[in-house]
């Protein structure tokens, strides 16, 4: 079974947001984007919505945590290279994202981790496919 993942995220600035992952090479669906949200395609069946915190709260009745400051959730993404996760996580500082630790680098994976405009807490992985049993 194939299952879509939406993952909804609260955002400052929806233009500044967009940008931001544009400059990471992602794109815009835009069906499901408008004035209150911007939906950031990963792949075929991940995608981040951004939505404007006014918007986000209609969703939720909790409060919106402050991402900078706490941390509720860590997205990672799995790329196909070590040099893939350097640029990734090169860009994403170029672009005005914060370095969140340094480099983990382990036997079989190295990633990078990185906060974007809003804090939410990204980590970007590659892991050797032939320490990874199948």
């Amino acid at each position: 079974m194939s299952t879509k993942i939406f993952i909804n995220l609260p955002v400052k600035d929806l233009t500044a947001s967009t940008g931001f992952f544009a400059g990471l090479g992602y794109t815009q669906h835009p069906q499901f984007s408008d004035a209150n949200a911007s939906c950031i395609v990963f792949s075929d069946d991940i995608h981040a919505m951004l939505l404007v915190e006014p918007f986000f709260q209609t969703f939720t009745p909790e409060s919106i945590a402050d991402a900078t400051t706490s941390t509720g959730e860590i997205m990672a993404l799995g790329v196909d290279s070590r040099e893939q996760v350097d640029e990734l996580a090169d860009k994403a500082l170029a672009l005005g994202a914060q370095q969140v630790k340094e480099p983990m680098e382990e036997s079989f994976m190295y990633g990078r981790s990185f906060s974007d405009l809003d804090g939410h807490h990204w980590e970007v992985f590659w892991m050797d496919p032939n320490a990874v049993e199948g």
